[in-house]
């Protein structure tokens, strides 16, 4: 689907930051103090290349990828497993520049979260010396929530969906003057994650198209801006399951729309697109494509045997989205798919395996 120029005249963007009240243009300026606020602390996660991905492609297709090899930009490999932390350690050194470290430390930090920004922002805290407590539902990943606990968040579980636990975390901010940790509807966190753009394109610039999942928009509306902003002419495409859509209902409806995700991909199971990531979705993708659960598996399977790579499902949407031919690309396109986070609950894994659909052509 590509999106026509008038959708995003009908959803303009924030221009003020929730917490502070101060003005904020998301642009790649941005970006670039997201990275200087961030440089150091990070790691660089390497763009890996697979033949067999390109190969799987032209023999199912027709279509031979440039240079004939897929990348993939790894950020499974980020620090917590997820690249969480780029847009959760912004926002935690922009809370600290606002409020100063004292209030920060004394206040606490909360979130809502299914897991990877949860953890994202227990290490961001961490590093700081920063208490956070991070509310997640039950059926959230034992690893995840383990994973919060390891880095020192106070967990707090609820029964049900994400919508409750955003109800809690409301209730613990008025209870205890919590600062509010959005996990992807904030222009901070969006911003952190725009690095993730810019580093693809410091690592190939040839690269013509980039493929992400989408929860919230968080990671793909940050990158979107940073390589919108450093190449205009590139193609980004969103993939989000098929029971859990909240980008692509929002950004086909003009407006935010509840969703109650089901999806085996947790990590893309955001409640509803935000505030700015809607705008930003509409105005910068080049399309959302959806995906069931045995493709996006498929996608997980395919990274598990032929490219090594331990992945979560929702950090294989956007292999699956290519190797399904979901997303148009072309003879000559240079591709970068990003394997957003590596968290998978290794107890489902042959469950999963079990599930998926095959890749054509591999």
């Amino acid at each position: 689907m590509l999106y026509p120029a008038w959708v995003s005249t009908m959803l303009p963007l924030p221009t003020t930051d929730p917490t502070s009240g101060r003005p904020f243009t998301m642009d790649l300026t941005a970006v670039k103090a997201a990275a200087a606020r961030t440089e150091g602390r990070l790691h660089l996660t390497p763009l890996l290349s697979s033949a067999g991905a390109a190969d799987a492609l032209r023999r199912s297709s027709g279509i031979v990828i440039g240079d004939g090899r897929v990348r993939l930009k790894s950020e499974h490999l980020q620090h917590t497993g997820s690249y969480k932390v780029r847009g959760m350690l912004n926002r935690v050194v922009a809370f600290i520049d606002h409020f100063g470290i004292d209030e920060v430390k004394r206040r606490g930090i909360v979130t809502f979260s299914a897991g990877n920004a949860a953890a994202a922002y227990a290490w961001a805290g961490r590093s700081f010396g920063i208490p956070v407590r991070v509310v997640m539902p039950k059926s959230a990943v034992p690893a995840k929530i383990a994973a919060c606990r390891a880095y020192g968040a106070e967990v707090h579980l609820v029964d049900g969906l994400m919508g409750e636990a955003g109800v809690l975390k409301d209730a613990l901010i008025a209870e205890h003057g919590c600062i509010d940790a959005h996990p992807f509807d904030d222009p901070y966190v969006i911003a952190g994650h725009g690095t993730l753009g810019a580093e693809i394109l410091d690592q190939l610039p040839e690269t013509d198209v980039v493929i992400g999942g989408l929860g919230g928009g968080g990671m793909l509306c940050g990158a979107a801006v940073a390589l919108k902003g450093l190449k205009p002419s590139i193609r980004i495409y969103g993939v989000e399951p098929e029971g859990s859509s909240a980008v692509k209902q929002a950004v086909d409806a003009g407006a935010i729309v509840p969703v109650t995700p089901k999806s085996v991909a947790d990590g893309l199971g955001a409640p509803y697109a935000g505030s700015w990531t809607l705008p930003l979705a509409a105005s910068l993708l080049d399309g959302i494509v959806t995906l069931p659960d045995e493709e996006i598996l498929g996608g997980l399977h395919f990274a598990m045997q032929r490219t090594k790579q331990v992945v979560e499902p929702a950090g294989a949407a956007a292999l699956a989205a290519l190797l399904f031919r979901r997303v148009p690309v072309a003879t000559g396109d240079r591709v970068v798919v990003i394997l957003s986070g590596g968290n998978v609950d290794l107890a489902r894994i042959p469950e999963f395996l079990e599930r998926a659909t095959p890749i054509p052509g591999a």
